[in-house]
């Protein structure tokens, strides 16, 4: 299946013995990891979830020890790839602090951190860890760099066959992503903002053009049957999900996201927020509940 904007839609379950946030786990500890990631296809594991906190810290804290600044044909923002230590630990982060329009359009760090914490709120897994972070006296995001990736772009021409992303668990991944950039007003995906692994897991990445107030944002979401008629968008989807989309309100999201967002944008959250649920409705109108929710 192809969706919109040209994206094919690929998800992976998690069942690598090797962590993206470690390097190695025990026999029995990859067992467990094997065994959960089967019941829940999810993109981290329950074990790397449960580290995220961690993460958090160590993109806040860890010292800067080399930096190397991303070229417009990797990123049309120019991020910075930063090389971050602390406590005997070397990983690598994305850094940006793009904001304002600089090519016309709406583009905000803060917007990377948004993301993040709505990701979390709604227990997706989808996104790396990203915090605020400081480089050269300046405010930015930073995201903890998945080791080992590539975008879905570079994937398919080094030969990842088209067909593996029509694997029945990877759809109903895509779906669970098409919800996510509807309720986050994302405009911006694309095969080159989804990270690939090794084991054929995949990340989402690079939000910094989201959360966007526009009529044409509250009125219309960004993946739906009415801008690309002929295409399944959210078909099915986790029935804890969209109990957890239900209960957003300004108070939830506010306490998730901080000082990230202004009033207008938590505001076109929940106008979306309505239209992916009268999306949903009728959906299961015309296909049956059980052939919707999961």
């Amino acid at each position: 299946m192809r969706g919109p904007v040209g994206l094919p839609f690929v998800w992976g379950p998690a069942m690598s013995r090797i962590s993206v946030f470690q390097r190695s786990w025990s026999l029995t500890g990859a067992l467990i990891l094997l065994l959960s990631a089967i019941a829940t296809a999810a993109q981290f594991s329950p074990a790397e979830i449960a580290e995220r906190s961690r993460w958090e810290d160590f993109l806040r804290n860890a010292n800067i020890v080399g930096a190397v600044q991303l070229g417009e044909e990797e990123a049309v923002t120019t991020p910075w790839k930063l090389t971050l230590q602390k406590d005997g630990v070397v990983r690598h982060g994305l850094w940006k602090n793009v904001s304002g329009s600089p090519r016309g359009i709406v583009d905000s760090w803060l917007y990377e951190i948004a993301a993040y914490n709505l990701d979390k709120l709604l227990g997706l897994g989808m996104v790396p860890p990203t915090v605020q972070k400081r480089f050269r006296g300046m405010a930015g995001s930073c995201q903890l760099w998945i080791e080992d990736s590539a975008v879905l772009k570079k994937r398919l021409q080094e030969g990842l066959s088209s067909k593996v992303l029509d694997k029945p668990q990877w759809l109903r991944l895509a779906y669970i992503q098409q919800l996510f950039d509807n309720l986050i007003g994302n405009e911006d995906r694309h095969q080159g903002n989804v990270l690939i692994t090794p084991d054929e897991r995949s990340f989402l990445i690079d939000h910094s053009r989201t959360f966007r107030t526009t009529k044409e944002f509250k009125e219309i979401l960004p993946f739906s049957g009415e801008k690309f008629p002929g295409v399944a968008v959210m078909r099915e989807l986790p029935r804890a999900l969209v109990e957890k989309v239900k209960a957003l309100d300004e108070r939830s999201i506010r306490e998730a996201v901080g000082k990230t967002l202004s009033g207008k944008e938590i505001g076109a959250i929940l106008a979306r927020k309505e239209l992916i649920l009268k999306e949903i409705d009728r959906l299961i109108a015309e296909h049956g509940e059980a052939a919707v929710l999961y």
